[in-house]
């Protein structure tokens, strides 16, 4: 039987030089670099690191603040909330004159609220008959004395007088759980447009029909 011719003989001697402008064997041709690696003189390449999670209130919102007394007096201004003590845990919520049926600058003594705002900033509240369900109960307006501005912390200080107030048109709020005080203020900027109201107001939880007065 015939077999078939074999492969050639590998060729002796040195290995054949590429033809003239082609890069020697093994080599990348026009100047690019491997696969995976980056051009001389610049870093090497990372894919970017995944995105972060937004930040967010932990789980249950913010810890409510202890309360040191049975009636928290809970002030309110323009701008934020801040926790103060002011015979109790004090949250400070800031007032903004807006429109609408009643501001909040306009309430009276007597007015019963139908809800409080939860809102950082207020600028209207609505009032009902206190015989109906309401959530609040005005029982008194104090007045500030004329002048420049005397600052925030004066302010609050004036406030104080809400709790004594409260004690004189019902004594039995002082001693009930479910009562605490909303105080509306005047800050520097509602000062300037003759702002001088510091609005004392009983919250009711959960909300009941009839006046606390008496």
């Amino acid at each position: 039987m015939t077999m078939p011719p074999g492969p050639p003989p590998p060729p002796s001697g040195p290995p054949t030089p590429p033809p003239p402008g082609q890069p020697p064997y093994g080599q990348q041709p026009y100047g690019q670099q491997p696969y995976g690696q980056q051009p001389p003189g610049q870093p090497p390449y990372y894919p970017p690191p995944p995105p972060q999670p937004y930040a967010g209130m932990p789980p249950g919102g913010i810890p409510p603040q202890k309360k040191k007394s049975r009636l928290p007096l809970i002030l309110g201004i323009v701008a934020a909330v801040v926790v103060v003590a002011i015979a109790a845990v004090v949250l400070i919520v800031y007032l903004v004159v807006g429109q609408g049926t009643v501001t909040a600058t306009d309430v009276q003594l007597g007015d019963c609220l139908s809800e409080i705002p939860s809102d950082a900033r207020v600028l209207t509240v609505k009032t009902v008959s206190c015989d109906e369900v309401h959530a609040g109960e005005v029982f008194a307006v104090l007045t500030m004395p004329d002048g420049d501005y005397p600052g925030d912390a004066a302010v609050a200080e004036f406030s104080d007088q809400c709790s004594p107030e409260l004690a004189a048109y019902s004594p039995a709020a002082m001693e009930d759980d479910s009562v605490q005080l909303y105080v509306l203020y005047p800050t520097a900027e509602t000062w300037a447009n003759g702002d001088r109201a510091v609005t004392c107001v009983a919250t009711l939880d959960p909300p009941r029909a009839g006046t606390l007065k008496g």
